[in-house]
């Protein structure tokens, strides 16, 4: 199954983009299951459809869903939530409350990403477009795999074994019903390890591809280009950029003469930021993109004679490469990143990377424990990390 996951800065047209898609991927009979990660959900007025928290066929072969998180949580998280509810209210929190504050940060946006690991296992549908939600909300979601492994890992595991301990002595107290039993740590423990599945999907360009949304505007464009340094920091791969609203040149009006230079200028600047990145483009249209018809329209100015659910670029993320005798390189694609605004730390199985206000653990390969970062450099847009065989300890970004 292919995984097509639409983000952008909010307002761009992230809904009827997807939207089109879906409809284009299933009218080429692909059966094809359009899916929105927006708490602000817009999918169904898009589509003209009234839909909800279960997928509904709204057309042939194609089904279309509003995913209601809390379904979800209660789904994957409820069992250990009911326990730390419980806990909380002994300990005279509302029970409103409790239930607020035993939700991990980040876990309620992650319900999105269970939906997309039952439907890969169901194998029913040929394709899967996500339309997400804004960028930064969409980043968040994006690294939640990271970042609930090192909760988990470090946090539950330790806890999990204190119980190990305590259980015997609280059922003398007649205290048991405090210690989550084993069927709670399992469930916790299965929906990590379902996060962290979903994450090795999303990061498999032959099966997912990151599309980024944009406008003909520099503000939209500056965010776009953050957004594409952060994906390729966690190791999404971005196949194309779509620019939204442009102003079609049969416009004539005088009062749209400079808005049009403008989006012409700013067209030649995304050509410039994105590279070789494909860049798909759709007009602007005389009315509002809504209903079968409209989307239709959007969807063949957008991809012409391509097929949407094809790989549109062969892109890379991270990867590491032999430097014969002398050890190994460590190549992290981050364009647009400013190596002043970087820090990289390392332990011997592991590396934290910071790029802005974010982080990313990546994990090295047994071959590279014992060997030290002799150097690492940031040239071309991409940082450059040698770890070599010696023992010399030159760390830090140049």
């Amino acid at each position: 199954m292919r995984i097509i996951v639409h983000t952008g800065k909010g307002g761009v047209g992230k809904t009827s983009i997807s939207a089109a898609t879906a409809l284009r991927c299933a009218e080429m009979g692909l059966k094809t299951i359009v899916i929105s990660t927006d708490t602000a959900h817009s999918l169904g007025d898009s589509l003209e459809k009234e839909i909800g928290p279960e997928p509904m066929e709204i057309y042939p072969n194609l089904w279309a869903q509003e995913v209601d998180a809390r379904y979800s949580m209660e789904k994957y998280w409820g069992l250990f939530q009911r326990y730390m509810v419980a806990l909380f209210s002994r300990q005279g929190v509302e029970d409103v409350v409790a239930e607020e504050v035993t939700i991990l940060p980040g876990l309620e946006e992650g319900a999105h990403l269970l939906w997309i690991n039952k439907y890969v296992n169901d194998g029913f549908y040929d394709v899967l477009i996500v339309d997400a939600a804004p960028t930064a909300e969409t980043l968040r979601l994006l690294s939640l795999p990271d970042v609930t492994r090192w909760w988990f890992e470090r946090i539950l595991t330790l806890t999990r074994g204190v119980t190990k301990v305590i259980r015997p002595i609280t059922k003398l107290m007649r205290r048991g019903d405090s210690v989550p039993d084993e069927d709670a740590w399992t469930q916790v423990q299965n929906l990590f390890d379902t996060l962290d599945r979903v994450r090795k999907l999303l990061t498999d360009p032959e099966q997912a591809s990151i599309r980024l949304v944009v406008n003909p505007e520099k503000m939209v464009i500056k965010e776009t280009q953050r957004t594409y340094t952060y994906l390729n920091l966690y190791g999404y791969a971005t196949d194309a950029i779509l620019c939204n609203r442009i102003i079609p040149p049969d416009v004539t009006d005088p009062y749209f003469a400079a808005w049009k230079d403008k989006q012409q200028e700013n067209l030649g600047f995304i050509g410039e930021a994105f590279g070789e990145l494909p860049l798909l483009k759709a007009p602007l249209f005389g009315q509002e993109v809504g209903g079968l018809d409209a989307l239709r329209r959007l969807g063949d100015a957008l991809y012409a004679d391509k097929n949407p659910s094809e790989k549109l670029f062969d892109g890379q993320t991270h990867h590491i490469e032999s430097n014969g005798d002398d050890g190994f390189v460590l190549k992290v694609p981050l364009p647009f990143a400013r190596k002043d605004d970087m820090d990289l730390y390392r332990s011997r199985d592991e590396l934290t990377l910071r790029v802005g206000p974010y982080r990313r653990n990546i994990v090295l390969p047994y071959a590279l424990w014992n060997l030290e970062i002799e150097d690492a450099r940031f040239e071309e847009s991409t940082l450059r990390i040698h770890f070599a065989r010696d023992e010399r300890h030159k760390q830090g970004v140049r």
